[in-house]
């Protein structure tokens, strides 16, 4: 998970993610008209997406395309951001019963 955290800190690996998200797939070419830094750069971007499980690629012949890997930020949500929601959900739970009771023992 430390791979696929840091490879979301870089705002360029993310608009990658995006683009791709948008897209089915993109060659590299494809991903290089989008932003505006060389192809060497765009490459070593999409080698840590690959590393940290973000980004798939599949060689067809002699082009190379990459496919968007969603699981891995699905398990971060599911790590991260639904256990701590689940405490702030069950507190406001609790606080609606509270006052729905004080309510009912005031009518």
């Amino acid at each position: 998970m430390e791979r696929v955290f840091k490879a979301l800190s870089d705002s360029t690996r993310r608009r990658i993610l995006d683009r791709l998200f948008d897209t089915d797939s993109l060659s590299l070419g494809e991903l290089c008209g989008g932003l505006e830094m060389s192809r060497q750069a765009v490459s070593k971007h999409l080698g840590i997406l690959e590393v940290a499980g973000l980004v798939i690629a599949v060689r067809r012949g002699r082009e190379k395309r990459h496919f968007l890997n969603p699981v891995p930020i699905q398990e971060i949500g599911d790590r991260w951001i639904a256990k701590y929601a689940r405490k702030q959900t069950r507190a406001i739970a609790a606080l609606k019963g509270a006052l729905e009771e004080d309510s009912h023992e005031e009518s």
